[in-house]
């Protein structure tokens, strides 16, 4: 059975409407957590009415923006380095790789304890989390990175920093393409900071020709 004529562009026009709600609160919600359903819909350029069609209140608004950090850092955590790079080159690539999603990253953060829960958060961010830490482990097996803290601890310290720069970006006091981070997590990690850059400099190079080859 044929479908009506008009329902294939409405559906289009839906999902249309949908990602922008969804990029617009991801915006707003990073400049201030605490805004209302109306305004990202102004912002959005939609009636409450559509809005409230795609997300009937504030709780399913997070949860659809969480799904899609999920996704963003899963995607980013496959397109890191392989298994075979060592352990310096696989943290520059986790970094760098990260960086773009960072923004989304840091509003996850900011609306974990009162909307979304930890444990939710928790479950978003454990891939990247369990990623870093392996990342860790063997490079402090192998000498490059230091041992003076746990591999998940130091983890937790490099993820705290980067949302601390990712918050200076945002600030405007910082510029950066994801490079000055990435050098200063391997030297946070125990790297000498020539060796660092040399590295980040290689993989950023490599990240590159990869984007464009799939551009």
């Amino acid at each position: 059975m044929s479908q009506p004529v008009g329902r294939v562009p409405q559906r289009r026009n839906a999902r249309s409407n949908r990602a922008r709600i969804l990029a617009t609160a991801r915006q707003e919600l990073g400049r201030n957590s605490d805004i209302t359903l109306e305004e990202p819909a102004r912002a959005s350029g939609v009636v409450r009415r559509t809005l409230f069609g795609h997300f009937p209140g504030r709780a399913a608004l997070l949860e659809a923006l969480a799904e899609e950090v999920a996704e963003a850092i899963q995607a980013a955590v496959a397109g890191g380095a392989k298994a075979t790079e060592p352990a310096e080159r696989a943290l520059a690539y986790f970094s760098l790789s990260v960086w773009p999603v960072g923004d989304r990253y840091r509003m996850l953060l900011a609306l974990a304890q009162r909307d979304l829960g930890m444990g939710r958060v928790t479950e978003i961010l454990s891939p990247a989390r369990a990623r870093v830490t392996a990342i860790l482990e063997e490079g402090q097996r192998s000498g490059v990175f230091h041992s003076y803290l746990p591999a998940a601890v130091l983890g937790a310290g490099l993820e705290a920093m980067t949302v601390a720069l990712l918050e200076e970006v945002n600030a405007g006091t910082l510029e950066d393409d994801g490079t000055r981070v990435a050098t200063a997590t391997l030297v946070a990690a125990g790297v000498p900071e020539k060796r660092a850059r040399v590295v980040v400099d290689d993989v950023a190079a490599v990240v590159a020709a990869q984007s464009a080859a799939d551009d």
